[in-house]
């Protein structure tokens, strides 16, 4: 696949930064403000429609929506355009048929908000996934944000059309705004929401696998290929790639890896390096000062990191059920590095023993439908780099977490700490 080789350069003044800074990696859907009031002992409130915003979608709508979700085949509303996903590669993953199997296998989670053109695609790729996978050994858990957009009503039809499918958690009402200052505390909150049914039922989850999904474009084998690596690579958690930019009217654009505010690569550094004068020109160069992680990336071969986030992730149930590991905010009080929840979630889970973390380069992201797309057709579709190798290029020796890890607040401050800071 041809792949044009010309950098990106963005430059960011000191305001600038600041506020771009508070909102990194943020998609309009994980913005999760406007919450309803929340009961801290109630896990599970059905949506019925009837929220605080004034219903915007016809029932029709509504209606096209569902169809579209249910239904690959649907073109009622734009989807993600995307293969069907090869059994002989996928097929072991199946429970369906496995009456050994008890309890939850898979547990798919989401926080979304005002992502209604997303959602045939996000839910319709899941939809497909839970058939495949099996629904009575699924769950999905949505915590929805009061969108404005008719999401809340898309989502109302569906937990009606699901009915006993397959187990379903629906969390509506919560007053939790993380646009407030210091918003990642809240956020873990938000993300700690949508896992907490497994935590009331833990014998049900305790070999499950988590699979945790922001609002992205993402097909059913992305999903697939996310938990086929966990398995294959006996990871704890594996990773997508998530992108933005590129495909403007200026050729030399090139999109660029999304969530480096959060991924760390196993030598401790963000994925790609933010330079004094804070531009981007050096993003297409990931992995720079790691051969053989950068070699493994440019062959899409699975290579361990120490964190990562990147749109989509599959993660062992196992330490969130026993209590081990949540989402939390930073210890700040105690010194520790001011970062986001998932990489914190990442941190203790090395510190929890669990430090299998890999980023799996076949699944590509966007948070669109239509630069989804363009994504898919620049980075290609994970059946295209996976076609010809069976079950994939194992990562060989886990390494042991880097000594230090770079802290960066903000892109203007870079230090390092001790990976395990404030844990010991």
């Amino acid at each position: 696949m041809p792949r044009r080789k010309v950098a990106i350069v963005v430059q960011v003044s000191g305001l600038i930064l600041v506020i771009f800074t508070l909102f990194w990696r943020t998609p309009p859907g994980e913005l999760l403000g406007n919450f309803h009031r929340w009961n801290p002992s109630v896990t599970e409130t059905p949506i019925d429609g009837t929220n605080d915003s004034s219903t915007v979608l016809s029932q029709s709508s509504v209606q096209s929506q569902i169809r579209a979700i249910l239904d690959p085949e649907t073109r009622d509303v734009p989807r993600l355009k995307c293969p069907s996903p090869r059994m002989s590669r996928y097929g072991y993953l199946s429970a369906k048929d496995d009456r050994s199997v008890k309890g939850v296998r898979y547990f798919f989670a989401l926080n979304l908000r005002n992502c209604l053109p997303l959602l045939p695609t996000l839910l319709g790729s899941i939809v497909e996934a839970i058939r495949l996978l099996g629904p009575k050994h699924c769950a999905l858990s949505i915590v929805e944000g009061n969108s404005p957009d008719g999401t809340a009503e898309v989502l109302s039809a569906l937990e009606r059309e699901l009915g006993d499918w397959t187990t379903t958690h629906f969390v509506l009402s919560n007053d939790l705004d993380p646009l407030q200052q210091d918003r990642f505390p809240r956020l873990a909150q938000l993300r700690n929401m949508a896992l907490a049914p497994m935590l009331q039922a833990p014998d049900q989850y305790d070999n499950a696998t988590v699979i945790f999904l922001n609002d992205v474009a993402i097909c059913t084998e992305d999903i697939l290929e996310l938990i086929h690596q966990r398995v294959f690579q006996e990871a704890d958690m594996t990773c997508a790639m998530d992108w933005i930019g590129g495909g403007g009217e200026n050729e030399n654009d090139k999109p660029a890896f999304y969530d480096v505010y959060i991924a760390r690569g196993i030598n401790g550094d963000t994925f790609f390096e933010i330079p004094p004068d804070l531009s981007w020109r050096l993003a297409q160069n990931l992995f720079w000062n790691d051969a053989v992680s950068q070699a493994r990336l440019r062959n899409y071969h699975p290579t361990q990191v120490f964190a990562c986030w990147n749109g989509a992730v599959a993660f062992t149930a196992a330490p969130v059920v026993k209590r081990q590991v949540s989402f939390r905010g930073s210890n700040i009080e105690n010194g520790e590095c001011h970062q986001g929840e998932p990489e914190l979630f990442c941190k203790d889970m090395w510190y929890r023993g669990h430090g299998r973390i890999a980023v799996v380069p076949s699944v590509n992201l966007e948070y669109s439908v239509e630069k989804g797309q363009y994504i898919k057709a620049v980075k290609g579709y994970t059946s295209g780099w996976t076609a010809n190798t069976s079950p994939g290029e194992r990562i060989e020796a886990w390494l042991p977490p880097p000594d230090n890890v770079k802290c960066m607040p903000t892109f203007d401050r870079q230090t390092w700490r001790p990976w395990n800071e404030t844990l010991e």
